[in-house]
């Protein structure tokens, strides 16, 4: 197993900025609202550098560890007279407010750690505590819009009041994942994308004023460079689409709660350029950082990242250090560095101001789901030690990174639960049983997150 190494980056001194009180409310709505569309509010605006204030804090539910909320770090300005002798520094950037007065973007000074897991109709009870024993701050639920809103317009909640009550019982960060389009909201009838912004905005803001104080981030689609996750086909105009659903649901979210994290949707890692499969995660991430002069910048607080793994090691990267595995090693995509370079397209573009999540991280193990034979090379045992490499790494040469969400916790729960064949991918990567015993990868990630909250 890795050491991990400590990282003088990771040591940021705090600016005071903004103190958030998320107010908790119970919802003793029905099940079924009719939501008004969303207001405008401004965007993020130019001002000049703020006043020192107190840090930004979003709320933590109760009862977990650490009893702090967020930090936000930002660069600490000089004080006291000026030493004549002293050479200054460049000018710091100029900060931006963005809605509700929050600093925009917003830094948050350390990395933490959640998983991706499935809450609908299963046991919620056994998926969080294992989640918590894990050493996850953060849960991740995708949900699909379609399952919710019906023709009418009206909004079905359904089991998504336990879940969102469940996870801040157990005193767990809440991450909702929007995917999923109702049909006669796209352009071709399928379920990708939605053809007209606003009703996606719509559905952001009822999601936020439902859940306000309870949801404490929303990730807007998942993969959508991927020809399936649009709707069937992508196209160039796909990224420019993607930025205007992201500045409608933006304005829409902070209208409601300026508190909650918006995060842009990571591209799947892929070097394919299909209409019918997939365009290319670096092609995807320019296009959009490009539309309309880089209009997305004011529309997102974090960018989701998905980086590559296939059966190579963490600290491997093709072309310069490649690995060793039996296929899938002649491309960065097929990398976990591959988010290198999916960060370095955000700094070309001017949007380095932003921090990353990784949304999505893990090696597949023995399966027989077909593209994902790589995991027949991958151990139990080498699960455990790419993922403790890939926190490490991260850890020691990622400061733009300030979360990593593992792939995932529970599908093969959910697989014999559903009586799937066990040995699908999903599964692969899960990192406990069926039965809810942990494979070796959840003690590994249960040391090395403990190790890197001890160096923070």
């Amino acid at each position: 197993m890795k050491q991990f190494h400590f990282h003088p980056t990771r040591c940021w001194v705090l600016l005071p900025l903004l103190l958030v009180l998320l107010t908790l409310t119970a919802c003793g709505a029905s099940d079924t609202m009719a939501v008004s569309p969303p207001a405008t509010v401004p965007t993020a605006q130019i001002v000049a550098t703020p006043e020192p204030q107190v840090p930004l804090q979003i709320s933590v539910p109760e009862g977990f560890f650490p009893p702090q909320g967020l930090e936000v770090a930002a660069p600490l300005p000089p004080l006291g007279e000026p030493d004549p002798t002293f050479v200054p520094p460049p000018p710091l950037p100029t900060f931006r407010e963005g809605p509700g007065g929050l600093p925009y973007p917003l830094t948050l000074a350390k990395l933490d750690f959640g998983v991706v897991g499935h809450l609908y109709y299963t046991d919620r009870a056994t998926a969080l505590s294992k989640a918590r024993e894990g050493g996850f701050r953060w849960f991740r639920q995708q949900i699909h819009w379609r399952d919710i809103e019906d023709t009418s317009g009206a909004f079905f909640w359904g089991d998504l009041d336990g879940i969102v009550a469940d996870v801040n019982a157990a005193g767990m960060l809440l991450m909702i994942n929007i995917t999923r389009s109702p049909s006669w909201y796209t352009a071709n009838g399928a379920d990708g994308l939605p053809q007209d912004p606003a009703t996606l905005a719509r559905f952001t803001r009822a999601l936020a004023e439902r859940y306000q104080g309870r949801v404490h981030a929303i990730l807007i689609w998942n993969e959508q460079n991927l020809a399936y996750e649009n709707g069937g086909q992508i196209g160039p105009e796909d990224p420019g689409h993607f930025v205007e659903i992201m500045a409608a649901s933006y304005e829409a979210i902070k209208a409601v709660d300026p508190s909650i994290l918006v995060v842009v949707g990571a591209p799947a890692s892929t070097a394919t350029n299909h209409p019918d499969i997939a365009m290319d995660s670096l092609a995807y991430l320019r296009a959009m950082y490009t539309y309309r002069d880089g209009m997305l910048r004011d529309y997102f607080d974090i960018q989701a990242l998905h980086p590559g793994g296939s059966a190579n090691p963490p600290e491997t990267l093709y072309p310069a250090q490649p690995s060793n595995a039996q296929g899938w090693t002649d491309d960065p995509s097929f990398y976990f560095r591959h988010v290198e370079n999916q960060r370095r397209v955000m700094e070309e573009a001017g949007m380095g101001a932003h921090q990353v999540w990784i949304t999505e991280y893990g090696w597949a193990t023995a399966n027989n789901s077909p593209g994902y034979e790589f995991g027949n090379q991958i151990s139990f045992e080498t699960q455990r030690d790419y993922i403790v490499g890939a926190i490490d790494y991260t850890f020691a040469h990622y400061p733009w990174v300030s979360n990593m969400f593992l792939w995932n916790l529970n599908f093969t729960v959910l697989q014999r639960e559903a009586g799937r064949d066990p040995m699908h991918e999903q599964g692969s990567f899960s990192i406990v049983n069926a039965d809810w015993s942990p494979r070796p990868a959840f003690w590994g990630i249960q040391q090395a997150i403990a190790a890197v909250r001890q160096r923070q």
